[in-house]
């Protein structure tokens, strides 16, 4: 690929990402997250709920029942809300983990329920938040072609489940059915590699520049494939996750055997004095 297509291919890529994130619904549009205690979890804009909702809205709407292995929502009398698009005073609520999770709207508000490990929570977007205009733009080092390296996809012969740390502290599992390989600078280097289930190969990684230049506890990766099947590390489009721009994210780290030595200075930067 000729250096200023690919140059002009990578800087609109950037682009896309910074416009993506202030989209409605998406990481800066994000304004809460409550993990719910069994029983009852009221909502509303009164400080008092468990779960506490922008001033807009009513104080006391209704409540979250969760009683261990579901969530359901119940409005106060007189109260609708709307769920699945359909007004209602009563649903029982998909998590997001599953196949067609249940979005519950109200003026320009969002949530539903996320399930991590044994844990339920209600994660809250708020489209209103102005920090979809204000947060600053997100900064880059300077596109480097050599960064963009072909690497080897090794299948497993058996698919392993692998822990991930996470942001609450805790380990995800995840099914890792293989290992990617590349050479560089004359060094070999092998990584973990998550297949997604739209058939997307995506690297979770932690380099040294995390230490002062990027985001410390790695940055993420999708892997390019060519028509031809060739694989494609292209680190001039590694980028953080979104704990980088939120605090109310859940974000899923890089594990130990993904921590490189190789310091990969391509991809998105982290200035610690902008974002912290």
């Amino acid at each position: 690929m000729p250096d200023k297509t690919y140059r002009q291919m990578i800087a609109r890529w950037r682009k896309e990402r910074n416009e993506n994130i202030r989209r409605e619904n998406n990481w800066l549009a994000l304004a809460g997250l409550y993990w719910l205690k069994l029983g009852r979890n009221h909502f509303g804009s009164d400080p008092g709920n468990e779960i506490e909702l922008p001033r807009r809205v009513p104080d006391k709407i209704g409540y979250f029942e969760y009683n261990g292995r579901s969530v359901s929502l119940r409005t106060n009398s007189g109260q609708k809300i709307i769920v699945d698009d359909k007004l209602t005073d009563f649903a029982v609520l998909q998590p997001d983990i599953t196949e067609n999770p249940s979005f519950i709207k109200l003026e320009a508000i969002q949530m539903v329920v996320i399930q991590r490990g044994n844990r339920m929570g209600i994660r809250m977007w708020d489209n209103q938040s102005r920090k979809r205009a204000s947060f600053p733009a997100r900064t880059w080092y300077d596109i480097d072609e050599a960064f963009r390296i072909p690497v080897v996809f090794t299948a497993y012969d058996k698919p392993k489940m692998a822990y991930f740390p996470d942001l609450t502290g805790e380990k995800a599992e995840f099914l890792v059915e293989g290992s990617v390989s590349f050479e560089f600078k004359g060094k070999e280097y092998k990584l973990d590699i998550n297949r997604e289930d739209d058939g997307a190969f995506f690297l979770r990684f932690r380099d040294p520049t995390s230490n002062d230049e990027t985001y410390p506890t790695g940055r993420y990766l999708v892997a390019d494939v060519e028509p031809d099947g060739k694989l494609f590390l292209d680190f001039n489009k590694a980028y953080n996750p979104p704990c980088a721009f939120t605090d109310f994210a859940t974000c899923v780290f890089a594990p130990e055997q993904n921590h490189m030595e190789l310091k990969i200075k391509a991809g998105e930067t982290y200035p610690r004095d902008v974002f912290t």
